[in-house]
């Protein structure tokens, strides 16, 4: 095993970042006090309008408390683990001894489900005993050990508790003593890659150098051999899921090459990234700098070629998977929330290794857009997938739209996307810098204050963030002496100038800037100040010229938002709309709208069908047309007002 790291930032301590933001301060509000409450009563099957879950009750009946059947997905189990990381990140950021009471009681039901061995998982417990491990490609038993593993970590760092991370110490050893490239043990590999990364943090945490080993072996044994069909054939050829071919589609799970050989995102989304994060993490710890050649390939192919103007990735349902390049359909796209997650865990890994302001700025585009557009203003509703057009009266009727809803879900039998949201959130503060030797990186605009270790002392910085309304941003040092630091300050590609100032004078800042970022270096006094003021123009994206379902067509992005239209302002029929070319619009504020925001007001073109007659087609293509206003809001909060049309991109 390598021992060489790669010179790597840190990032902060959850502990360490208290967030106190007028955006986002009410989602983590939210997260606290109604997503988390409502996600224990789903996964106790307590709303009648929602799937039930029976996530609780799998473990009560695998611990002998109650008598029953297992129900649900093979990776229920998953579901109470990530609830249990989101409490464990607040918990961190904020005491609440009644959560972390509710929260012990959950733990010590996980230990009593665990069986003596260390084995954890309630599908095999209880449905299928005997045959742990016959079915990887399908079953997902390391992808939920994964989510134990991370719920366990998150929760001994917040409350210093071991118990959660005894019993996934237990778990992992067990699965050491199953898998590895010794005779006589497993050399296969999980068809949901989760472990991966999971094992890295619980290397982190314990300092037990199996894990990373096992880790680095789940990612390079992935792409050898035949190991899916060959447990298919032990097993006497049955099939978990009949629906879709995993086990012969070695594309679905990222198992068609070694991993230094994939230089493109295939097969299903929320793996591939999932992979990537791995692959990273363990590029990181080892020094492995083909593993991070890897990293490199895959992103790339992902953000030029692959990935959504709102942050979103995988753009067909068939497997919830990328397709091919520049295919990216606006109203068939999956692009699941939870893939927006992926996305931003691997940009928060490749920014670690190497600070890169286009890391940052597709981790704030999908932040910003398709995260928080899966989660209702309520906190009880959710989209599981994240088109950029939709037509409700379609919905139900054209089959091919039949995985698209015009309203978010109060929960789904597959669960994974709520809580995913929910354990994003509650870390959000891990996101929003990092420090390297004497340099502290803003990689997200996000009002708060943070203390940091930099240049030998602790300073606590505090920073002021009109976002994502305006682009003005302040920064207070609040250290015990003169300290020398760099202050680095990302600069988005959506701005079209900036303007520094230190203690009320302007800095000139562009000879400074390294791969994205003001790079702000000086001896800071306590009490220093800067304002960062960075320019939010109203920009007409275009797609790419081999984007089909872009071309002739333009959306509007305002800073970190993408914007669309919607019913609710424009009236149906939103496909008739086009915008007059080099137009300049209006940015009006709306308090009262949806928690306020921003909208935009574009001059546009309405198409009538008022003097078009019964004809389905015509040679002359009259066709009345109406100059009107058109107003866009904030892609994350469509569908908020109840079914309507929606639409990102619009014809120009």
């Amino acid at each position: 095993m390598p021992t060489q790291q790669l010179k790597a930032a840190n990032t902060l301590p959850i502990k360490d970042i208290h967030i106190q933001d007028s955006f986002w301060s009410p989602y983590i509000d939210l997260v606290r006090q109604v997503v988390i409450p409502y996600q224990w009563d789903a996964l106790n099957d307590r709303i009648p309008e929602a799937e039930p879950s029976h996530a609780i009750r799998n473990l009560k009946i695998a611990a002998g408390d109650e008598e029953g059947e297992f129900y649900g997905m093979v990776f229920q189990d998953s579901d109470v683990a990530k609830w249990l990381e989101a409490v464990g990140y607040l918990l961190e950021t904020d005491s609440d001894p009644e959560l972390e009471q509710l929260a012990d009681e959950v733990i010590d039901l996980i230990g009593r489900a665990q069986r003596a061995d260390g084995y954890l998982n309630t599908y095999y417990t209880l449905k299928e005993p005997g045959k742990e491990w016959t079915n990887l490609c399908e079953c997902h038993e390391l992808y939920t050990a994964g989510h134990f593993i991370e719920a366990a970590v998150a929760y001994y760092k917040s409350t210093g508790k071991r118990k959660i991370l005894d019993i996934v110490c237990r778990f992992a050893d067990y699965i050491d003593t199953v898998f590895g490239p010794e005779p006589g043990k497993i050399q296969g590999y999980d068809g949901h890659q989760e472990i991966e990364l999971a094992l890295v943090k619980l290397y982190r945490v314990t300092g037990n150098e199996a894990y990373l080993r096992l880790s680095q072996f789940f990612l390079e044994q992935r792409g050898h051999g035949d190991f899916y069909l060959e447990e298919y054939e032990k097993r006497g050829k049955t099939r978990h899921w009949y629906n879709a071919d995993m086990i012969n589609d070695k594309k679905y799970s990222q198992t068609h090459l070694p991993i230094r050989q994939q230089d493109a995102a295939e097969g299903h989304a929320v793996r591939a990234v999932y992979m990537a994060t791995g692959i990273a993490d363990v590029a990181m710890e080892t020094g492995d700098s083909s593993m991070l050649d890897a990293c490199r390939k895959l992103w790339h192919n992902i953000v030029s070629k692959r990935m959504y103007i709102t942050g979103g990735i995988g753009s067909m349902a068939f497997g919830e998977a990328f397709s091919l390049d520049y295919d990216l359909p606006n109203d068939t796209v999956y692009a699941e929330t939870c893939a927006s997650i992926g996305l931003i865990f691997f940009a928060r890994r490749m920014l670690q290794i190497e600070p890169k302001s286009e890391y940052a700025d597709v981790m704030e585009r999908a932040l910003y857009n398709t995260v928080v557009a899966g989660m209702a203003k309520d906190g009880k509703h959710f989209f599981y997938v994240n088109p950029l057009e939709v037509w409700p009266d379609a919905c139900g009727v054209n089959h091919i739209y039949d995985h698209v809803k015009p309203v978010r879900q109060g929960w789904f039998g597959c669960a994974c996307c709520p809580p995913n949201i929910a354990r994003l959130l509650s870390s959000l503060g891990e996101y929003v810098y990092t420090v390297q030797d004497d340099t502290i990186y803003t990689h997200l605009y996000m009002g708060g204050k943070a203390k940091v270790e930099v240049a030998g002392q602790t300073i606590v910085l505090e920073q002021r963030s009109e976002f994502p309304w305006n682009g003005h941003v302040g920064f207070t040092v609040q250290s015990k002496s003169d300290l020398e630091f760099t202050l680095a300050l990302r600069v988005p590609n959506w701005t079209s100038g900036c303007e520094l100032f230190v203690n009320g004078e302007a800095v000139e800042w562009e000879h400074t800037v390294t791969h994205g970022y003001a790079m702000i270096k000086r001896v800071w006094a306590p009490g220093d100040q800067v304002i960062w003021s960075m320019t939010m123009p109203i920009l007409r994206m275009k797609g790419h010229p081999l984007l089909r379902e872009t071309i002739g067509k333009a959306a509007l992005q305002r800073g970190p938002l993408v914007y669309c239209l919607e019913e609710a302002d424009n009236g149906k029929h939103l496909h008739q709309i086009r915008l007059l070319a080099g137009e300049e619009g209006k940015v009006v504020s709306k308090p009262a709208l949806l928690g306020g925001m921003n909208v935009l007001q574009m001059p546009a073109y309405r198409d009538s069908d008022e003097q078009w007659g019964s004809e389905l087609y015509r040679a002359d293509r009259a066709v009345k047309q109406e100059l009107i206003e058109a107003e866009y809001i904030p892609y994350y909060a469509w569908a908020n007002r109840g079914p309507g049309e929606m639409m990102v991109w619009v014809r120009e």
